[in-house]
């Protein structure tokens, strides 16, 4: 009984056109290595991202104990703040956390000066913030006592995540102390209250109590009681600057008038 010949079968590494061909074959532990080696530099890459590596000083404000979010608001709204305040923006004083941060930021706007006031001692300071210091650009000072500085020396006074750490006792002291520094107005800068939002212990230690974000109508009151009034006209022009640069604050931003 005639049988049909077997045509033997044709292997793809021997003739080369496959999809697994032999030249693909020697290659594929380098390729395997390389894809192991790209995976490990990502995941290092990640893991140095969630510690604070990779992101721009002027895009996160790091401090021990997590970010504060007004002073990096602050760096935001400075080219809005240009647009409400003018010449007004000429002598700027910050006072905050981190404030060598927006003191850099400041510095690099044109025909602006500014200095910063950091209320608890800088343990890790850069190289940048110690150049600072030695210049006499950012000074260290318990803002809970008189400001080392004699009034109006100041056109504007910038006060981010400060004044959310002190009680109403100091803060009777100091909002009235930083807008008796300032020729032209204070703007302050302070949280949007949160009963979700837990201060973490490196922060309550940092000023000795737990931040307490207050709401715009207790801001509002106090204002009023401490005689300091609202700057509608920097105020009105802050807001039309916003609407046309699509800029929307993650704080709550006050415009005061100085004390005359």
């Amino acid at each position: 009984m005639w049988r049909r010949p077997v045509i033997p079968s044709r292997r793809f590494g021997d003739t080369g056109g496959g999809l697994f061909s032999s030249s693909k074959s020697k290659s594929s532990p380098i390729l395997s290595i390389a894809l192991i080696i790209v995976g490990v530099l990502f995941l290092i890459a990640y893991m140095y991202k969630g510690s604070g590596g990779f992101v721009p000083l002027d895009s996160v404000t790091r401090v021990e104990g997590g970010d504060y979010l007004c002073n990096r608001e602050v760096q935001r709204a400075i080219p809005i703040l240009q647009q409400a305040y003018g010449d007004r923006m000429h002598k700027v004083l910050h006072v905050g956390p981190d404030t060598c941060y927006v003191v850099s930021k400041l510095l690099k706007e044109d025909e602006t000066e500014a200095w910063g006031l950091q209320p608890y001692d800088i343990e890790d300071a850069d190289s940048n913030c110690k150049a600072l210091i030695r210049r006499g650009g950012v000074r260290v000072a318990d803002i809970k006592f008189p400001l080392p500085y004699k009034p109006k020396s100041f056109s504007l006074v910038i006060v981010s995540d400060a004044l959310d750490y002190l009680s109403p006792r100091y803060l009777n002291k100091t909002v009235p102390d930083l807008a008796r520094v300032s020729a032209d107005g204070i703007l302050i800068f302070t949280g949007f209250p949160s009963k979700k939002k837990k201060a973490k212990v490196a922060v309550v230690s940092k000023f000795g109590r737990a931040a307490k974000l207050r709401s715009s109508s207790w801001w509002t009151r106090y204002f009023a009681q401490n005689n300091l009034e609202e700057n509608e006209a920097a105020s009105k022009k802050f807001v039309q600057a916003s609407t046309k640069s699509s800029y929307v604050p993650k704080c709550q931003i006050f415009h005061l008038k100085s004390l005359n």
